[in-house]
């Protein structure tokens, strides 16, 4: 128990067996204004999740939770025509919004909502994630134990807290009495797991017998499933192998360069490397897209093609790996010194035990070879993209320097970098990844009927993606003095309007009340200034 205890803790899983893992629950939500018998949001320039290019002035009506109505009211550069507006009763809430853009609430595809390791309470990472206009996430693995995720995932869907609606997925053989080595112990687990209200089921690796069984039972009683392909097990299970046993997606993309494999079957690890040496894990990580067939080859499009016929979704969560490529970068962001927590800021720096924390030496050479392992990566992302495969937006916060929120936000940009036009972007930020969770029919896009999640901000994201940011982006005044524009302005769930400016102050406060009560500064590591 304690070996298999140990090495689920080297992905951050915190299993439900071990109660001292749960963080502080979401306290009693006293923020947001709504729901409202109905509500209208005038003026906006609507972009609507589903490829669409934007449109507006538009109104939008919402009653309660739901999208009633979607009115255009005018032209660009003209009055708006009133009488083409819906009436406003007396009772109506009305938010003047002329010049705004609203977009649907982003699905963060891969949220894990954090661990004592981090030492995050809920409060802090959902008002991070909805400050940044994330209304939907898939925790993949409830690290904090699924009783407690399916807590907090009843009291979002009440509107109990301020947090986004949450899909749960367990571990595979998460709380299991002892390891599962057999399909019909595999079976059972499976059908228990779902009894006990998870949505779905995320995988690491076990032996083929276990995984094809479990895979396609989970799919058979109606579950999701993610993966990620450990390298403990890749060499007998790959992506390919997960597709045709019915997985729904695959996480990152350890497994699919083994997929490509020509001339190898398994990794051309170095002959000292040692998987529990975390260094060795990504430094050899970065040489592996070399080792894959040539983008366009035969067996490239051969794998890609396979998975395409499979209708197989592709997370790959880019931004968690971005310090491997430059860690300067990402370990001096300028949003860490204020709001990522002293014990968060801990939890990254250098270390031998802490999941990401792997920088013992991490040279030029490692970022040269990962600069080149994304390039390839993001070549077969963005063709898979353009023949028509299914690519989400997953972030894998609260690791190697990633934090709630804003890497959600540069997840967006990388995907933008591999190839993807803004619009497309957005649509894999929303409507995708309600897709992959089974609930485009609620949520994803904005359009009549479906529940009223948006995002509301005064710039244009498809022109420059880092007004997403709680910090905004940089520009110029007519002073020639830089300034900041930008920022999500309004989240929306379920008709509930919040502030998000204000979420981020409340984050703010959470971590100075930290520092002061520990005198902490946040330094970088092996510095005192």
């Amino acid at each position: 128990m304690k070996k298999r205890l140990l090495l689920l803790a080297i992905f951050g899983l915190y299993l439900s067996f071990s109660s001292y893992s749960q963080i502080e629950s979401a306290p009693d939500r006293d923020e947001g204004d709504g729901q409202y018998g109905r509500l209208i949001l005038r003026g906006v320039i609507l972009i609507d999740g589903t490829g669409a290019p934007p449109v507006g002035p538009v109104d939008i009506v919402v009653e309660k939770n739901r999208i009633a109505q979607i009115q255009v009211v005018g032209y660009p550069g003209m009055p708006i025509n009133e009488s083409r507006r819906p009436k406003a009763g007396p009772d109506d809430k009305v938010y003047e919004l002329e010049g705004h853009y609203l977009l649907p609430g982003f699905v963060d595809s891969h949220g894990h909502i954090g661990g004592r390791g981090q030492g995050t309470p809920a409060e802090y990472v959902f008002k991070l994630w909805m400050a940044h206009g994330i209304t939907t996430i898939r925790d993949p693995s409830a690290g904090n134990g699924l009783d407690w995720v399916l807590d907090q995932k009843k009291r979002s869907a009440a509107n109990e807290i301020t947090a986004p609606r949450i899909m749960a997925y367990t571990s595979f053989g998460q709380g299991a009495k002892a390891p599962i080595t057999t399909a019909e112990q595999a079976k059972a687990w499976v059908n228990e797991n779902a009894k006990k209200g998870a949505d779905g089921i995320k995988f690491f690796g076990a032996n083929p017998e276990v995984m094809e069984a479990a895979i396609a039972e989970n799919k058979r009683i109606g579950l999701r499933s993610a993966m990620h392909h450990q390298q403990l097990d890749v060499a007998r299970w790959n992506v390919i192998n997960s597709a045709k046993a019915g997985l729904t997606s695959m996480e990152h993309w350890y497994g699919l360069p083994e997929a490509l494999f020509e001339d190898r079957t398994i990794q051309d690890f170095r002959l000292d490397y040692n998987y529990q040496n975390e260094q060795h894990r990504f430094g050899e990580a970065g040489k592996l897209w070399k080792q894959a067939a040539k983008p366009g080859s035969e067996h490239w499009n051969k794998v890609m093609n396979e998975l395409l016929e499979l209708d197989f979704t592709l997370d790959p969560t880019f931004n968690i790996y971005e310090a491997n490529r430059d860690m300067m970068r990402a370990r001096t962001a300028e949003w860490h010194d204020v709001y990522t927590l002293p014990s968060l800021w801990r939890f990254y720096a250098p270390s031998r035990q802490s999941h990401g924390s792997y920088w013992f030496d991490w040279t030029t050479e490692e970022e040269v070879q990962w600069k080149e392992n994304y390039r390839l990566w993001m070549t077969f992302v963005n063709e898979y993209k353009n023949k028509g495969g299914r690519v989400t937006a997953g972030s894998d916060s609260g690791f190697i320097y990633q934090l709630y929120g804003f890497a959600y936000i540069r997840e967006l940009e990388l995907l933008r970098e591999a190839g993807f036009h803004p619009l497309e972007v957005l649509r894999s930020a929303t409507l995708y990844g309600a897709e992959l969770l089974g609930m485009e029919k609620e949520i994803g896009s904005v359009e009549v009927g479906k529940l009223a999640d948006f995002v509301i901000l005064e710039e244009n994201p498809l022109q420059n993606l880092k007004v997403l940011y709680g910090t905004g982006a940089i520009r110029i005044d007519d002073n020639n003095e830089p300034i900041r524009v930008g920022g999500v302005k309004y989240t929306v769930k379920d008709g509930i309007v919040y502030d998000a400016k204000k979420l981020l102050e409340d984050v703010k406060a959470i971590v100075d009340k930290q520092k002061a009560v520990e005198g902490y500064t946040i330094t970088q590591p092996g510095l005192d200034w």
